[in-house]
């Protein structure tokens, strides 16, 4: 009996060190009750004046929680360019994302000055950008802290490339205690959003000595993705990441994977792996399915190596460590 006590004792604590467990979804119940009608109407706000501030959210907050865990660690600017946003995976991160969290941040202080972590709004920021895009919406879990590490050099292998190939995602997603299903569903969020031409040209001029173009995708699809992206384009040039309905949060996404319409190898190996299949044309049928499976993801998402209790910190600047 002793023994059993002390192995669940010992798994308490294991679980209480990875900071799981101590996110509640009535944080500020009592220190900033207002906080989520605050946040919603700062993006709100900030969705009126350009829409890529939704896929712009949604894309750091996912580079956010698989560095360091969610703990704002990519909201920290450094003025020798050694911050984890500096890192070349980062690099292509739009500046709106970064702006809706400070903007809500900026907003939350007014009422609830200290008390909230620039990490929670910028879960909560998320949740909202998806809503606002016509996806799902759910109850975000609080009580993250933020984060005192914010290195460049510490961003590389964590986060997944758009050559990747199925093991290489599992693993990735894996080692952030996430299953294959979660990282299907995660992919879905490139129902919106958009990527510059250098992240996919490989599939349409040097796929292969034999196949220059990648036979996984549709030939109409490739045609239309060299017009816009010829071989010396510029870089800055960026495609919409779903053809069909690329400012609404939908299952479009596994249609087009279905379609041979994936944009990166990373996509469309969803479909093309046997592994796999089964749950992109189960999404791409069900957008119930696809809905429930990406709440279960990002909340599984949100508990990535968070920071609780008295770790980390409450920072004041979402950019800056407090002095």
């Amino acid at each position: 009996m002793e023994v059993r006590t002390g192995l669940m004792l010992l798994l308490v604590f294991m679980i209480l060190q990875k900071g799981e467990g101590q996110l509640s979804e009535t944080f500020y119940q009592n220190t900033c009750p207002k906080l989520e009608s605050i946040v919603k109407q700062a993006v709100s706000k900030k969705i009126s004046q350009t829409f890529v501030t939704i896929p712009a959210t949604l894309r750091l907050f996912f580079h956010d929680c698989f560095v360091e865990g969610c703990d704002a660690s990519v909201m920290i600017a450094s003025p020798n360019g050694d911050a984890e946003k500096d890192a070349p995976d980062n690099l292509s991160l739009a500046g709106d994302g970064f702006d809706t969290v400070i903007k809500a941040k900026q907003a939350v202080e007014k009422q609830c000055p200290g008390v909230v972590s620039c990490a929670d709004i910028l879960a909560l920021a998320t949740k909202e950008v998806v809503a606002q895009a016509g996806g799902p919406s759910w109850k975000v879990e609080l009580g993250r802290r933020d984060g005192l590490i914010s290195q460049a050099s510490r961003v590389a292998g964590n986060l997944p490339e758009p050559n990747a190939t199925l093991i290489q995602l599992n693993t990735i997603f894996a080692k952030n205690n996430l299953t294959q299903t979660d990282m299907i569903a995660l992919s879905g969020a490139h129902t919106v959003g958009f990527s510059h031409c250098s992240r996919f040209a490989n599939r349409l001029y040097s796929f292969s000595p034999s196949s220059p173009v990648d036979p996984d995708l549709d030939t109409t699809y490739a045609q239309q993705l060299m017009q816009a992206c010829p071989q010396n384009v510029d870089p800055r040039i960026a495609i919409n990441m779903d053809p069909q309905t690329p400012q609404t949060f939908d299952n479009m996404y596994f249609q087009n994977l279905v379609a041979k319409k994936g944009l990166f190898t990373s996509d469309e190996v969803l479909f093309t792996n046997s592994s796999s299949q089964p749950t992109v044309i189960d999404f791409a049928q069900n957008p119930g399915n696809f809905n429930a499976a990406f709440i279960t993801a990002m909340r599984k998402l949100g508990r990535v190596g968070v920071k609780t209790g008295q770790a980390g910190q409450i920072r004041v600047d979402c950019t800056a460590f407090n002095s």
